[in-house]
This record gives structure tokens, sequence and C-alpha cells, in this order.
């Protein structure tokens, strides 16, 4: 299963900010925002990823994760010239996809929860699309599917105006390889953009449309406005400091899965220059024989 994190676009919400730098590079607490969609990823126990970036950005990136060695990944790199649509990105990917199926991420999605990368596992190989919701007070602001008392999906609208239920679509997606024609055949809406629901939906006329609903225990976060940059901070800063456990340690989700060595994670301790970072992946030895489930 190959993985595609959506880190283009103007974070026009956000400025003055993100004038000057990518969205998707600002701090969410302790780490760059781009880590926790990469950590989605590595968790559902992907290791070829690609990582869309606006042209004039993509040097930074490529300057924070470089080619993704040291996190037992493979980082691969693409452009999508303007923010034409979150579908885009399937076809922006189409060489890398190839024939696979593949997990799609938006840079600024935060997924959080207890076996959450067993739930992402367990979807790989099978055939269609799964688009992964979350139940929401402000429903009209999202993607909103419609589900009957049989768990029968019924229609997937963009933002509607009088939404038929409070479910909403997060940034997560599974499509198999099937995804990049339909893709390619979307027409952009209204507002200009190739829709993803539009892609689901074109799934869902195949009756190959599934779903899985997040727990309450799974905390989504959209990181896109001043508010919820704020607040997916301090939920971060609340649970590193409640449980002592790091969310989005890219170096501790590679060595748990095995992708990376204990001297491997040794010479990254060499080079490490936050004390904070250091002390952590070093407690990582002693506690290894626990057994911790990091399943974020």
């Amino acid at each position: 299963m190959k993985g595609i994190v959506l880190a283009g676009g103007t974070g026009s919400r956000l400025w003055p900010i993100t004038k000057g730098t990518s969205k998707q590079l600002l701090p969410v607490y302790d780490k760059p925002m781009i880590y926790y969609p990469i950590s989605t990823l590595m968790l559902a126990g992907i290791q070829d990823i690609l990582i869309i970036t606006t042209f004039h950005e993509q040097d930074n990136f490529k300057n924070l994760l470089r080619d993704g060695s040291q996190f037992g990944v493979r980082f691969q790199y693409a452009v999508q010239d303007k923010p034409n649509g979150l579908a885009e990105a399937l076809t922006i990917g189409e060489n890398f996809i190839g024939k696979d199926c593949c997990m799609l991420i938006l840079g600024d999605n935060i997924f959080h929860g207890r076996g959450l990368g067993s739930e992402l596992k367990d979807v790989e190989g099978e055939s269609g699309a799964r688009a992964f919701i979350y139940e929401v007070s402000n429903a009209s602001q999202y993607g909103v599917i419609d589900i009957d008392t049989n768990g029968k999906v019924l229609s997937i609208i963009e933002k509607p105006t009088d939404p038929k239920s409070n479910l909403a679509i997060t940034g997560l997606y599974y499509f198999d390889s099937l995804a990049i024609d339909f893709a390619k055949h979307t027409k952009p809406s209204a507002r200009g953009e190739v829709e993803i629901t539009s892609v689901l939906n074109d799934y869902l006329k195949l009756g190959n449309l599934r779903y899985t609903r997040l727990s309450r225990g799974t905390a989504w976060l959209d990181t896109g406005s001043f508010d919820s940059l704020h607040d997916a901070s301090t939920f971060i800063r609340v649970m590193q400091e409640r449980t002592g456990l790091q969310i989005a340690c890219l170096e501790e989700i590679a060595w748990r899965n095995g992708w990376i060595t204990d001297s491997q994670l040794k010479e990254i301790l060499k080079t490490e220059k936050s004390q904070s970072s250091r002390s952590y992946l070093e407690s990582l030895f002693s506690h290894s024989n626990i057994g911790v489930n990091h399943d974020e």
C-alpha cells in the first residue's frame, strides 16, 4: 500500500503567518505539522510515501524530511501547481501509485487514538474505496455522508447547507487504483476544484464504497484555522505531558515497526539537538520490554 500526503495549497486562512512558509511546516506544539499525517501513514504500515507540495516550498520539505531513510521509509516528492482540489492528488500521484492501493491524507489533519494504526492496516488490499468518518457538530463545513439504519451509504455531499447527518468525512481516504481514472474524469465543481467527494460518489455508484466510523476515543483535528491550530497544539501538549508518551515521534514509530534497528536509533540520538527529544528516545530502550502500544 502506498501513501500520499497532500501538503500544497496557499494556507490563506492562516495569513499572514503562511505568506512566508507552508502551513504544513508550521509547528503543532513540538513538531512540524506534517509529522502528524506522516505518522498516521506509518502507523498504517506504509513505507512508500509521496509528499505533494507547492513548487516554491518543496525544497523546505526536502530539507526537513530528506529521503525518509532516517524514519525507515521512502519519501518521494511531487508538485501541485495550484490548489485545484484534493482529488488532483490522485492524478499527480498516478505513476507513484501504479496498480497499488493507496491511502491519501491531508497534510493539515491530525489523528490520534489507541488502536488506530491496527484499524488502518486492516484495509490494505481491499477493493474499492473507504472513507473514514467522524461525528461533528458543524457538519455543513465538511463533506457529509448519509447512512441508512442498515449501515448502507445513501449519499455524500460536499459542504451541504442542510446536512442529512452529522457524520463528516475526514481528511483520510483509502482507494484502489481505479481512483486514478475516476479523478481524471472528474469535472471541477462550482468552486473550481476537483472534489474528492466526486471520486467517492463514483465508487458509491459502483456499490464499492465502504466507511470506517472512527471511535469516540479517537481525536480528529483539522488545523486549517488559527483557533484549530491553537487547539491542536494544546491537545498534543496536554496528552504528552499527562501520558509521558510522544505523539507523532517518527523515529519511535519506525523503531517499533522494526524499520530501523537499535543501532540506527542510537545513531540518531548522537545527532539529536533537542534535549527533550533525546531524553525521550533514550527512554525507549529502558522501557522497551514493557510493550507499550503506540497505535496513535
